[in-house]
């Protein structure tokens, strides 16, 4: 029997052979948080209730309730979601572990910690604990009424209620509270980077990387946030002059089957654009007495009084990070979108803060860059490459320069290919990539977990194997030390970025330094900005 005693009771798990060597110990679906349930649900999460007896720790949890990523029309889960599962090499070890916190992505409206996706063979291997969690999503976990009652962000103080729980306990698995890194990938990297300047974990963790998301991507914090639970109230029937109190419970009174897979765009193209739409995600709190809230103003305010002191960072996207975009083009109108209408290509930022014939001028300014005055017909690289841009490298190299002033922190681009680069052939989008290998969004994550869902081992001795030895190494000497490169086993010195130097790792095939990644698009980025809304540079530098 393997047993571990935690803060709620005594746990029981197991001890899995690893077929990439050793093996480790398993605790699945241990509880963190108490059922957000009834006069719970939207609530903040509550401690855990301890149990009597022994708990088994050998299956997962429930998942959050949701609809499939891919076809958005199955449902599974359960509101009864808030559990984590703990991965440890060693119970006991000779001196404790170091200890990474994985947050998952899905837009923050699918996904979980469970091992179809998040296994954790590949990096325990290296000497670290891993773990995993599930919270909250969509309107479950992020509704915002701008109420006291429902603030918003109940999702995000999942993660943080998490993430106290393994303060306290991980120590009984082996682990070092006091070297703690958090990481995550998509929404998952944005839940990171708000983290790092939430008040509600600072000193929670010591390290962070956030993988192709970051607080500046657009898609990170949702626009009118309650405007949006009126829009969904009303499609529900609610009567809209009722007062706050009511709409509350109206939304308590819901069954959960409502609650997931909604749109509810608030102008035309929202509602009309053949692309990515985030509906409930991460808001900005309004302040009501002393009730602790996880995020309360303007992100850039923030960034410029810098992160949490101390923490280092790794960030970095993928190389076609925006292909996945296409998978939202269920009618397949994003080509003729994109070839007939200039304000396809307007970036959000400016979408919400310009005029129309602004709106339409920076978009035509950022399709004659990308496409050369060309149609883009049925090739959709270039497309994908401003979808990589828009949403995730212009952000993140933003982030880049604002924290790396104060903060140690070091940048990737993403560019491995092998047969793990399975994004693609699992969204079904060949046809998009007309047989050419991408570095697609999720691809990095499956060198850095054994993902059940590819359903075929490796072979350690292949090239494929190697480059999941060098990620998987990079991440966890991170962990370890505060330097994904502490002597010369890689063959490669990563240092971290600077605003004179730009220094940057390409992790692919070979791992090779550079600087300035994308440097052209990156600058035309912001003189785009600097143009059409000067204030959203200037806030910044």
């Amino acid at each position: 029997m393997v047993q571990v005693i935690v803060t709620e009771g005594v746990l029981e798990g197991e001890r899995v052979d690893n077929h990439y060597g050793g093996s480790f110990y398993s605790f699945k679906g241990i509880p963190y948080a108490q059922p957000p349930l009834g006069n719970l649900r939207f609530k903040a999460p509550q401690p855990p209730l301890p149990w009597k007896g022994i708990r088994s720790a050998k299956e997962f949890g429930s998942i959050c309730y949701q609809k499939d990523f891919e076809s958005q029309t199955k449902t599974t889960g359960s509101e009864d979601c808030l559990f984590l599962n703990v991965y440890t090499p060693e119970l006991k070890p000779q001196n404790p572990l170091p200890v990474m916190f994985f947050i998952h992505g899905g837009g923050f409206y699918s996904g979980s910690g469970n091992d179809d996706m998040y296994g954790p063979e590949f990096l325990i291997r290296q000497g670290v604990i891993l773990v995993t969690i599930n919270y909250r999503l969509e309107v479950l976990g992020f509704l915002c009424l701008d109420t006291e009652e429902v603030p918003g962000n109940a999702g995000m103080k999942d993660q943080v209620a998490a993430l106290q729980w393994v303060n306290k306990n991980i120590s009984n698995f082996g682990g070092d509270p006091n070297n703690i890194t958090i990481f995550g990938e998509s929404a998952g990297g944005a839940s990171v980077g708000y983290h790092l300047v939430s008040p509600l974990t600072k000193g929670l963790f010591q390290r962070a990387i956030c993988q192709s998301g970051i607080t500046t991507c657009w898609w990170a914090k949702v626009f009118e946030p309650r405007l949006r639970a009126l829009a969904l109230a009303r499609q529900l029937g609610y009567n809209a002059e009722k007062d706050g109190e009511d709409l509350y419970e109206f939304f308590k009174s819901q069954p959960v089957e409502k609650l997931a897979g909604v749109k509810v765009p608030l102008f035309y193209s929202e509602q009309h654009r053949a692309s990515f739409e985030l509906y409930f995600g991460i808001v900005s709190e309004k302040q009501f007495g002393n009730n602790e809230y996880f995020f309360h103003g303007n992100i850039f305010d923030y960034l410029k009084n810098g992160i949490h002191e101390g923490v280092q960072v790794i960030t970095g996207y993928t190389a076609d990070d925006g292909v996945l975009l296409h998978v939202f083009d269920k009618d397949g109108k994003m080509l003729e979108q994109a070839n007939e209408l200039d304000t396809f290509f307007t970036p959000r930022h400016i979408a919400l803060n310009c005029s129309l014939k602004e709106q339409i001028e920076a978009g035509h300014k950022i399709k004659k860059f990308l496409m050369c005055n060309e149609d883009i017909d049925t090739d959709c690289e270039r497309l994908s490459r401003f979808q990589t841009t828009e949403m995730f490298l212009y952000g993140i190299i933003k982030w880049m320069k604002i924290c790396s002033q104060r903060n140690k922190t070091y940048l990737y681009k993403f560019t491995c290919k092998s047969e793990r680069n399975a994004a693609v052939r699992l969204m079904g989008l060949e046809a998009v990539t007309q047989g050419k290998e991408v570095a697609c969004h999720l691809d990095d994550l499956f060198y850095i977990f054994n993902s059940k869902i590819l359903d075929a081992k490796v072979d350690m001795d292949s090239k494929t194997f190697q480059m999941i030895d060098n990620v998987t190494k990079l991440w966890t000497n991170f962990a370890k030390y505060g330097n994904p490169t502490p002597d010369d086993s890689l063959g490669v010195k990563w240092n971290p970025y600077t605003l004179d130097k730009e220094e940057y790792l390409d992790i692919g095939n070979d791992l090779q330094t550079g600087s300035a990644p994308d440097r052209d698009e990156f600058l035309f980025w912001e003189s785009i900005f600097k143009e059409f809304t000067p204030e959203y540079v200037d806030k910044v530098y």
